[in-house]
């Protein structure tokens, strides 16, 4: 893949779309790319995160210990693994293993830090896009809250 390649396939990630061609440019330029064999673990629950991983062929499962009953989750290309642990440091909650060969595109923290601490253009749209996304989470917790409240007399 050339690197206008790259910000074409970053284009199209929701999460990271916002950020404009130029900020994408960046991390494209930046970014490592890896193979993953069928069976290897992209990392592992618990592990430090030290940035992300957008899925570029391939699929992965996503599974916790904590949570065995629950089915897997499955993600293929277009995802992006690890968006908190882009502008945060954090544990990965979850275990990523390939269920065939797969590729993805690692982009650390400090490069991403860096782009947005490069382009306010981009910082402001990532800023805009995670509070819109808390205050959506808060109002569906109020109503999770709201629906398992007892009734009241």
């Amino acid at each position: 893949m050339t690197i206008e390649d790259d910000i074409a396939f970053l284009q199209r990630v929701p999460a990271l779309s916002i950020l404009g061609r130029e900020a994408l440019r960046i991390l494209a330029i930046g970014a490592e790319n890896r193979q993953v064999r069928e069976g290897v673990s992209l990392f592992s629950e618990g592990e430090d995160a030290d940035g992300g991983y957008v899925v570029q062929e391939g699929s992965f499962e996503l599974a916790t210990r904590e949570n065995e009953k629950l089915d897997p989750v499955v993600v293929g290309p277009g995802a992006l693994l690890g968006e908190i642990a882009l502008i945060t440091q954090t544990k990965r909650p979850v275990s990523a293993v390939a269920l065939e060969p797969s590729s993805v595109m690692r982009i650390p923290r400090q490069l991403f830090m860096k782009m947005l601490e490069s382009d306010p253009t981009a910082a402001s749209r990532m800023r805009d896009s995670l509070a819109a996304r808390v205050h959506q989470t808060a109002g569906e917790f109020s109503r999770v809250r709201s629906a398992l409240a007892p009734a009241r007399k």
